[in-house]
């Protein structure tokens, strides 16, 4: 059902190295945590549902996903489309035996889950603290018993910016214990400092913590004697002469023969915020190093290739799954929904995947909850899908689309009791308002399957192409698209049912395969 592939921009060399970015995916706030042999991964989902994936490594450079925290998000406003909302930053921890994520969503509040297998189902999320505009939040347990959480604040909901607060955590984690305390101020020279992750070594507490905004920040590290502070700062990783603008937010771990490794994200554009991995080192008054080139100041550059880990085992070479064969009419784990997903939503199969024509959003394709997406995998792929519909009534469609705030997508559509290939275009202002426009683009033979193809080139670039019979060759669509992020989100891809109204019988696509391919 989910398919774990290997392509040839994968990040390990087979050679003993690696290359960044190790995902080039959209796993935006990365942080990870090491247990025995085993490495887990967990990033921000927003709005999409199940939200929080969790990924797994051996080796920290080949990754599959895994499972994903949050089946669902139990509030009513996201049995809609919400941008840009949902969960934020998240952190994973192990301690006394269960692991631990906590996490934000910057209209609700701080919430935490833990499993004792994070394979397998996470408990039901609990809310710590119901507030607007705490985000990024991290747990500490210190050797005396008690308990801490570090956080950030989202300026848009809180009113404050650039400074970090502390609270006292009760040691079983279900509720803070005071009112919190600033202890770090960025406003002069560490602006939008947030994402803070806690750690201790040497009788030192650290807060690693990115500052100077997503696409141009950098990584500093907070340090302190005394977990309430006060705290001391060294910048430890910037762009300098490399290509990876804005290297920060992520998380360091420590393997079993005491090597350090940090990852983080960088924003790519329209592909998200792709994750790098950064060798790390301790110097000999505490200070972490990180990258290479690192200056007189403790101030280093991401490397482009690099030794993989020798302080674990490596498996072979792969990355998370894209290419789905909807084994028993159901998708596996690299799919989301734009909103909590309804059991309607998909009909009953034996084979291939039935998405049921229900009615589309208020404002078109951008803001419809049953687009079933997922990531892009590569710099550069093709996405080949084969669609059979099975419509009852006018208007109801299904196809291939390519989301964000500027969206296409090529389906198969019923018009006047004909199927016709359409194209559907689709762009946001920046007061919310939806544009949009239709190419028909050719009659079809009534409920025969359509192939339909995307080319995704280098900067987003997209060329749909089509064909009714394997055999044919392929034609083209005009124009061509370019992709653009979502809000806070990478661009994404996948397939979808809809229709221009409520009906009592729904009609379906049925989608028999979904292949990936990175060039």
């Amino acid at each position: 059902m989910a398919i774990a592939i290997q392509h040839d921009g994968i990040a390990d060399s087979d050679d003993g190295r690696y290359q960044n970015p190790i995902l080039h995916a959209d796993y935006s706030d990365p942080d990870i945590v090491c247990v025995g042999d085993d490495i887990y991964m967990v990033a921000s989902s927003f709005n999409h549902i199940p939200g929080l994936p969790v990924l797994h490594s051996t080796d920290l450079v080949n990754w599959t996903l895994v499972n994903h925290v949050v089946p669902r998000i139990n509030y009513p406003a996201y049995d809609s489309v919400q941008p840009g909302k949902g969960i934020w930053a998240p952190s994973i921890r192990y301690h006394n035996g269960l692991f631990w994520v906590f996490y934000s969503m910057p209209d609700e509040g701080i919430f935490m889950s833990y499993a004792e297998d994070p394979l397998k189902a996470w408990s039901e999320p609990h809310c710590i603290k119901a507030v607007k505009g705490w985000i990024d939040p991290c747990p500490f347990w210190d050797d005396d018993g008690r308990a801490w959480l570090v956080h950030a604040f989202a300026h848009s909901r809180s009113g404050i910016k650039h400074q970090l607060q502390l609270c006292e955590l009760s040691p079983d984690a279900t509720s803070l214990l005071d009112q919190g305390q600033i202890i770090f101020d960025g406003t002069v020279s560490h602006p939008t400092i947030e994402g803070p992750k806690v750690y201790q070594r040497h009788g030192w507490y650290y807060i690693f913590a990115p500052a100077g905004g997503v696409e141009s920040g950098w990584q500093t590290v907070l340090r302190s004697r005394e977990i309430t502070g006060p705290f001391e700062s060294r910048d430890v990783l910037h762009q300098g002469t490399s290509k990876v603008n804005g290297p920060h937010q992520g998380g360091w771990v420590e393997l079993k023969n005491g090597e350090c490794w940090f990852v983080h994200f960088q924003d790519a554009a329209h592909a998200g915020r792709i994750v790098h991995l950064q060798p790390m080192r301790w110097n000999q008054d505490d200070w972490p190093e990180i990258g290479e080139q690192v200056d007189a100041q403790g101030l280093g550059q991401p490397v482009s290739v690099y030794a993989k880990p020798a302080g674990c085992s490596s498996g072979w070479p792969c990355a998370p799954q894209t290419s789905d064969d909807f084994a028993e009419g159901r998708f596996g784990l690299q799919w989301q929904w734009q909103a909590n997903p309804q059991s309607h939503w998909v009909k009953p199969s034996a084979a291939g995947l039935r998405l049921a024509c229900l009615p589309s959003g208020p404002r078109a394709l951008y803001d419809t909850p049953q687009l079933l997406l997922q990531k892009f995998s590569a710099p550069q792929f093709t996405v080949t899908t084969r669609i059979t519909p099975h419509f009852s009534h006018d208007g109801e469609q299904s196809g291939l689309i390519v989301y964000g705030e500027r969206y296409g997508a090529v389906s198969v559509c019923q018009q006047q009791g004909e199927n016709r290939l359409v194209f559907d275009f689709g762009w946001m202002s920046d007061k919310g308002e939806l544009s949009q426009r239709r190419t028909v683009l050719a009659a079809l033979r009534h409920g025969h399957a359509v192939f339909i193809r995307v080319n995704v080139l280098s900067h987003g670039v997209c060329c749909f192409s089509f064909k009714q019979d394997e055999a044919e060759d392929w034609k083209t669509v005009e124009p061509q698209f370019a992709a653009s992020a979502g809000k806070w989100v990478g661009a994404k891809i996948g397939i979808y049912s809809v229709s221009s109204a409520v009906n009592a019988e729904a009609g379906y696509g049925e989608f028999a395969y979904f292949e990936m391919k990175a060039e």
